[in-house]
C-alpha cells in the first residue's frame, strides 16, 4: 500500500471539505435549521462567557483600586441595650493598645448624610470620615491626600468626589474652594477621579465628601458609627475578632453584643456568586448545544440514507472505508464549525454590547476575545466529532452491494 504524503493528506482533505461544502449547500435550507440549535447554543454560551468575565474583571479591578478595606466593628443594633454597647471615640485608641498583638491600625469611622453648600449651591449627601494611612490605589484628580497634620490638628480640610465637584463649580475647579458641611466650613485638597466602583466603596455614593476623622468627631460629639480595624500581618481573623470583642466587652458590658463585617470576604463572595451563575447560565447553554449535537447527527443519519447509491459507487470504484467515513465527519463537523462561527459572531456582538453598561459600572472590564473564540472553535468542533461519528461509520460500513441495488 503507497503511503500517503503529508501534501497528498491536505489535498485528499481539501476534496473533501469541498464535497462538504456542496452537499450542504444543496440542502442548505435544511442546513440552516439544522445549525440554528449551534447558533442559539453557541451565541448563549459566548455571551454568558463574555459577560461574566467582563464583570469579574471590573471587580478585580474595582477591589484592587480600594485596596484592603478593613475590618468594620460596630454595636448590634438590635441587642437588648444598643445604647450602652454604643461604641465611643475613645473606644478606638483603647482597642489598639489593648489588643496591638492582633491589630495593627484602628480608626474612628463615621458616615453621615449632611446638607453641603458650595458656590451658592445647597446638596444633601454622604459625608465619610477619612484616617491618614491609605491602603487603597484610587487616583486624585486634583490635590492631595489627607496626611496626618491634619487628622492629628482635627484640620477642617475635605476630599471629594469629581461628581460632587461638577455638581458644585461645574466646569470650575473645586481645588482651594470653600464648602460648607452642617454649617461648619471646610476647604478643599484634593479632588477624586470619577470612581467607576461607587457600588463596592464603603461609601456607596458618587457625590460625597471625606474629612478627617479627628474632625468629624468635633462636628459629631458622642458615639461614633464603629471603627475600622487593620490587623497585624498574618494573625488569625477568629483570634482578631475575640480579642476586639474581649476588650468591648470590657469597656461596656459582657451582656453588649457586636459584630465585625469584613468587606473583602463579602466582595469575594460576591465575585463567587457571579462566577456561580455564569457557570449555570453556560450550563443551560451547553444543553443547548448537546440538542444542537442531536439535531447534526440526524440529519447526517439522513443525508447517509439519502446517498447511499453515491456511497456504493464511491466504494466499487475503489473507496475505502476510512475515505467514506473523513467524507461524512468532515461533513458534520464543518455544519458544526460553520453554526459555532454564526453563534460566536452574534455571542460576541451581545457581549460587547453589554460590556458598555458594565463598563460605566466597574470600570475597565475587558472580554478576553482569543480565548472565547478558541473555547467556541473547540467546542463547534468537539460537538462536529462526537456526533457525527456514528453516521460516518454506519456510512463507512455499508455493503457496496447492497448499497447499488439500493
Amino acid at each position: 500500500m503507497r503511503a500517503f504524503s503529508a501534501g497528498d493528506i491536505v489535498n485528499r482533505i481539501l476534496a473533501y471539505a469541498a464535497e462538504a461544502l456542496d452537499a450542504i449547500w444543496r440542502n442548505r435550507a435544511r442546513s440552516i435549521l439544522t445549525m440554528l440549535g449551534m447558533i442559539i447554543g453557541t451565541s448563549s454560551v459566548i455571551a454568558v462567557l463574555g459577560i461574566g468575565n467582563a464583570a469579574s474583571a471590573g471587580i478585580s479591578g474595582s477591589l484592587n483600586a480600594f485596596g484592603d478595606p478593613g475590618l468594620f466593628v460596630f454595636a448590634d443594633p438590635q441587642q437588648d441595650d444598643p445604647a450602652g454597647a454604643q461604641i465611643q471615640y475613645r473606644d478606638a485608641a483603647t482597642v489598639l493598645a489593648e489588643d496591638s498583638d492582633f491589630v495593627r491600625y484602628v480608626f474612628p469611622t463615621f458616615q453621615r448624610n449632611y446638607t453641603m453648600k458650595a458656590n451658592g449651591v445647597t446638596y444633601v449627601g454622604a459625608v465619610a470620615s477619612q484616617q491618614d494611612v491609605i491602603f487603597d490605589t484610587l487616583t486624585l484628580r486634583e490635590g492631595r491626600r489627607i496626611g496626618t497634620p491634619e487628622v492629628q490638628n482635627a484640620e477642617h480640610v475635605a476630599l471629594i468626589s469629581q461628581p460632587l465637584e461638577r455638581r458644585f463649580f461645574g466646569s470650575e475647579l473645586g481645588l482651594g474652594q470653600v464648602v460648607r458641611v452642617n454649617g461648619v466650613r471646610f476647604t478643599i485638597i484634593g479632588v477624586y477621579d470619577e470612581l467607576k466602583a461607587g457600588l463596592f466603596s464603603n461609601i456607596g455614593a458618587s457625590d460625597y465628601i471625606e474629612i478627617p476623622y479627628s474632625t468629624f468627631h468635633e462636628i459629631a460629639p458622642g458615639p461614633i458609627d464603629g471603627f475600622t480595624v487593620y490587623a497585624q500581618p498574618g494573625a488569625n481573623p477568629v483570634r482578631v475578632q475575640e480579642s476586639i470583642f474581649a476588650t468591648l466587652h470590657h469597656l461596656h458590658s459582657p451582656r453588649s453584643k457586636y459584630q465585625l463585617q469584613d468587606a473583602a470576604g463579602f466582595l469575594a463572595a460576591f465575585e463567587k456568586v457571579i462566577a456561580t451563575i455564569s457557570v449555570g447560565v453556560t450550563a443551560i447553554g451547553g444543553v443547548a448545544l448537546v440538542v444542537a449535537g442531536i439535531g447534526i447527527m440526524n440529519i447526517m443519519l439522513v443525508s447517509v440514507t439519502e446517498r447511499i447509491r453515491e456511497i456504493g459507487i464511491r466504494k466499487a470504484i475503489g473507496g475505502s472505508r476510512r475515505d467514506i467515513v473523513t467524507q461524512f465527519l468532515l461533513e458534520a463537523v464543518i455544519l458544526s464549525l460553520l453554526g459555532g462561527a454564526v453563534g460566536t459572531a452574534l455571542g460576541i456582538a451581545a457581549a460587547l454590547a453589554a460590556n458598555g453598561f458594565v463598563s460605566r459600572l466597574l470600570g475597565p472590564a475587558p472580554i478576553p476575545l482569543f480565548g472565547i473564540i478558541a473555547l467556541a472553535t473547540g467546542f463547534s468542533i468537539l460537538v462536529g466529532v462526537v456526533f457525527g461519528t456514528y453516521p460516518a461509520l454506519r456510512a463507512g460500513r455499508l455493503d457496496p452491494i447492497e448499497a447499488l441495488r439500493s
